[in-house]
């Protein structure tokens, strides 16, 4: 038999939906390109994403110091604040608090949150530590955090007990989850045990999987240049129940696996819509190789996918 632990759902929340992992556009010098990535910002919005993830793996964050993760901040002013998620999450809390707290001044009240994710072997009492830490520095009643669960990268992972934990210390401030596993069954587990727990998917391949079983969406890398398609078959599956566009979701999507996210998308960005612009992205990261794209393109006609970009 599942425990359950059901969420308090008694607060205004992030958007549901289709969400884009948002890259960050670079300048020639690396800096932030304020005016691209707010034209993107707004291409992605225009064109059926329900609302943007800044600053997440795919926004390159953990490349950028707290000042420019700031900087970040200030330049979505213009930006309805329902429709923004930040990530805030480093490995020192005091970083953490800074940044959340520089982005609530901001309007902003939804937040993704990495694991401190140095230390490999902490236990749920240092976890539960530090985001005590967080909520009781910036304060409970302002804050939606969605924990983000990629233990691939992070090397930390949310267990379902410390999720659990998490939920009785903090009811009103722990909402949801990123869950970036890629894996059906551990995001059904999740499903089952939290009821009311705002689950979104790490990839469109499990969106409308995820939406029947109860969770509220995906946060995806690939909607920065699938946005379109994946907007068409979310409305399509909620007029008539139809997931026959799904299939051609899922080969789309599988034409980037493999591939480092940031490099490939930047790289098909900047040869879709001839701006060299996109061609920057700071180390250790890099655009993906000619022939990479050049395969990745063909893979595209084959599937007779053309979008068009910005």
């Amino acid at each position: 038999m599942v425990t359950q632990i059901r969420v308090r759902m008694n607060r205004s929340f992030f958007s549901a939906g289709a969400i884009t992992a948002n890259l960050t556009p670079l300048n020639a010098d690396l800096t932030v390109d304020e005016g691209l990535l707010q034209d993107h910002c707004r291409f992605l919005l225009n064109n059926g994403s329900d609302g943007l993830a800044l600053l997440g793996t795919t926004g390159e964050a953990n490349s950028f110091s707290v000042a420019e993760r700031k900087q970040i901040v200030e330049a979505m002013d213009e930006f309805d604040r329902d429709k923004l998620m930040v990530g805030t999450g480093c490995c020192a809390y005091t970083e953490t608090i800074e940044l959340t707290q520089h982005a609530l001044d901001h309007g902003i009240t939804n937040f993704l949150m990495l694991p401190p994710y140095y230390y490999k072997q902490v236990d749920d009492e240092g976890m539960l530590a530090y985001f005590d830490k967080i909520i009781g520095s910036v304060g409970a009643e302002r804050l939606h955090i969605y924990l983000y669960h990629f233990p691939k990268l992070a090397g930390v992972s949310f267990s379902h007990d410390l999720v659990t934990e998490l939920l009785h210390a903090f009811p009103e401030t722990i909402v949801g989850m990123k869950d970036s596993t890629g894996d059906p069954q551990h995001m059904q587990e999740v499903r089952e045990m939290f009821p009311g727990f705002r689950l979104y998917a790490g990839t469109e391949k499990y969106l409308l999987e995820n939406l029947e079983g109860g969770g509220v969406g995906c946060i995806s890398a690939t909607a920065n240049v699938t946005i379109s398609l994946i907007a068409s078959t979310l409305a399509q599956w909620h007029a008539n129940g139809s997931k026959s566009g799904n299939d051609y979701l899922v080969k789309v999507r599988k034409s980037f696996e493999g591939l480092p996210f940031t490099g490939a998308l930047k790289s098909y960005l900047a040869e879709k819509t001839q701006n060299e612009a996109w061609l920057n992205v700071r180390p250790p990261n890099h655009p993906i190789t000619p022939n990479q794209l050049d395969d990745l393109i063909r893979q595209h006609e084959d599937l007779d996918y053309h979008p068009k970009l910005m």
